[in-house]
């Protein structure tokens, strides 16, 4: 399959809740099969919804060590695969593609939980050879997306890094992290602990089609506000930027946040990887087609004349003069805002041992 070529949607009543418009091969897929609308279809007056299957994934490791210098971690867990948040702009979209699903529907509807994380994380902190670093969790799909109440991977996660006295932070834009409130603040007391929650847009009209199971904006400055009154380094992720789309909010967003309790603050410009540009350009031409053809166009100026520019030190923040200008805004912002573009204070490695020694150390 061509993946320039925008795949026909489905129906649409049928997607209400969901962030993909279609279901498009993956790049690795050699035959290309489309499924044909029948009688039953035409003749239906509520079209089957798109229900979420989850299925169990029993890992052969947890910590992914990461290459790259644009992000400030070398480690990170992800407890999930998939993400039923089914945010259309998600540049993890393209790993489903690794399990011969689609990045589409399938990446938001086929998820994957790894059952024997927290048990794979504990025998990797035992080891005598493992170096204590912080982990991120939420670099690629939320760890506290809805199928966490069920789950509670994440919860297990963090249990055993706790066990361990061991730093961590999270990314998430979901109101359950406050769930987990109480063994944050005890980790935060001892700097093992700090998270950056995602705020992309303060409307939640926009919100329901570019990001349509996640946290409104209230609860998600709720969550903030909670963790900062807890005592938890808290801060705000603005991502991704989106031109004539969410843009013009950058302001908005950091000063709620800042007002909220934030401290800290960064920005991700729009990234289309693989198959998400066909999944972005059809989300906009169905949600916003007299502006579409512009908004293609300004990712494009920012990414050199391309849709996405992996190179490092440019594929998060993008460079031309669109790009530049929104650099520009943030570094206002947080000036006038107070917030601090990188984290105060680095988590401490100092306190992690395993069980036996910290026994040993109560002793004394």
């Amino acid at each position: 399959m061509n993946h320039s070529t925008t795949p026909a949607p489905l129906n649409i009543e049928a997607l209400k809740g969901r962030g993909a418009l279609s279901n498009p091969d993956s790049r690795f897929t050699l035959i290309h099969s489309e499924r044909e609308q029948t009688w039953d279809d035409i003749d239906s007056d509520s079209p089957p919804r798109i229900i979420t299957e989850v299925r169990e994934e029993v890992a052969k490791s947890v910590i992914t060590k990461n290459q790259s210098p644009d992000v400030p971690f070398n480690q990170s867990i992800n407890p999930y695969q998939g993400c039923e948040h089914g945010c259309i702009y998600c540049f993890a979209r393209p790993t489903h593609a690794y399990w011969d699903l689609s990045p589409g529907l399938d990446f938001e509807t086929k998820l994957a939980y790894k059952s024997n994380a927290a048990e794979l994380l504990d025998k990797a902190l035992s080891s005598p050879r493992y170096k204590c670093q912080p982990i991120v969790l939420g670099t690629n799909t939320d760890p506290y997306q809805p199928i966490e109440r069920e789950k509670r991977v994440t919860r297990d996660i963090l249990e055993v890094l706790k066990k361990y006295n061991h730093p961590f932070s999270i990314i998430t834009k979901s109101s359950l992290i406050l769930r987990d409130l109480e063994l944050l603040q005890e980790m935060a007391q001892h700097r093992l602990c700090s998270v950056r929650v995602s705020v992309t847009t303060l409307d939640n009209e926009l919100k329901r089609k570019l990001e349509p199971r996640t946290a409104s904006a209230e609860a998600r400055l709720k969550v903030i506000r909670t963790l900062h009154g807890a005592g938890i380094p808290v801060g705000v992720l603005v991502a991704p930027v989106i031109p004539k789309i969410n843009d013009h909010e950058l302001e908005n967003i950091l000063h709620a946040s800042a007002k909220a309790g934030a401290n800290t603050a960064a920005y991700i410009f729009i990234r289309l990887p693989h198959e998400v540009k066909v999944l972005f350009k059809q989300w906009l031409e169905t949600h916003y087609p007299r502006r579409a053809e512009h908004v293609m166009s300004l990712i494009q100026q920012s990414r050199e004349g391309k849709t996405y520019d992996a190179k490092f030190g440019q594929r998060m923040v993008g460079t031309g003069h669109f790009a530049d200008i929104i650099q520009q805004r943030f570094q206002l912002s947080c000036l006038k805002f107070g917030l601090q573009p990188r984290e105060s204070g680095k988590l401490n490695c100092s306190l992690f041992g395993a069980p036996e020694h910290l026994s040993q150390l109560s002793l004394f």
